[in-house]
Formats: structure tokens, sequence, C-alpha cells
């Protein structure tokens, strides 16, 4: 399983609340419609089985690491606003939110944390572990300007 984007710490550090968070392991959808298949490619293959399992709610009211994470969030989104700054618009970032260290590293350890919370339920189909540096960013970097297909480390890759 690759590294998540930031787009995922996003969706859970910025809404006003913390949403619920439902980790969910999907199994043998690669055997469905794998990116190596021929034509006619927007065809399944049949007699191919599909699993679909989930995790208990790590967000909404409880008390998890997401909440810590989203309160550390707010505390550098007050920081990184000016005296005279009003509140910004839903989804726009200031260079500070978007660049700095911290604002990085707190990003990086929110998608470390649901990619953990998804390793459990893998773990409970009885899945080997995998290697830690399939979830780094400097793992895949290594794959370079190539975006699709099939990569060195035999992953496949397909951007929608």
């Amino acid at each position: 399983m690759r590294y998540f984007k930031w787009g995922v710490a996003r969706l859970i550090l910025e809404p006003d609340v913390c949403p619920d968070i439902i980790p969910m392991w999907i199994e043998g959808n690669d055997q469905v419609m794998h990116e190596s298949r021929t034509w006619p490619r927007f065809i399944p293959r049949v007699n191919k089985k599909c699993g679909v399992w989930f995790g208990e709610n790590v967000g909404g009211d409880g008390n998890t690491v997401f909440h810590e994470l989203r309160k550390k969030w707010q505390k550098l989104v007050a920081d990184s606003m000016g005296k005279n700054e009003k509140g910004m618009e839903v989804g726009v970032l200031n260079n500070k939110l978007k660049y700095s260290k911290e604002a990085v590293e707190l990003r990086e350890e929110c998608t470390r944390q649901i990619r953990g919370e998804i390793l459990k339920i893998r773990r409970l189909r009885g899945l080997p572990d995998e290697d830690p540096k399939e979830g780094l960013v400097e793992t895949w970097r290594e794959e370079g300007a190539k975006r699709e297909g099939k990569m060195e480390d035999g992953s496949w890759v397909k951007e929608a």
C-alpha cells in the first residue's frame, strides 16, 4: 500500500469538527480490474472475488490521536495568521500552512496514523505485515517522473 497523499490529512485536520473516520481494507479488486488486463479493459474479470472490511470509527466524538493532531493544527492555523487577518476561506492555506516544517510534519503524521488504522484491518485479515518502507514518501520518490503503468517495484499506478 503506497503512502497517503496530504489531501487525506487535510480532510481530517481542517474541518470545524472532527469527521467520522472509518478505516477500510479492500481486497481482490486487483484481480477483478487489474491494470495489466487487455482489451476489453472496461469489462471486469469474471469468477474473481473482491471483499471490503471495515474498522471501528477512529474519529468523530471520541478522544483519539486525530483529535490531538487537530488541536495542533488549529494552534498552527492561529499562529500563522497575522493580528489583522480574518479567517481564511475554506480550503485555502497560506504559505506557512502549506510549506512550514511543522505543517508538513503534522500532515505526514496524520496520514501515517490513518495508514496504521488500515494496516490493523489488514492484520486482522491474516495478511502478513508489509515492508515498513512501503508507507514512506521517500520510497516512492525513487520512481521519478513515471506516473502510470508498471513501476520498477512491480506495483501498478493509474491516475484517475
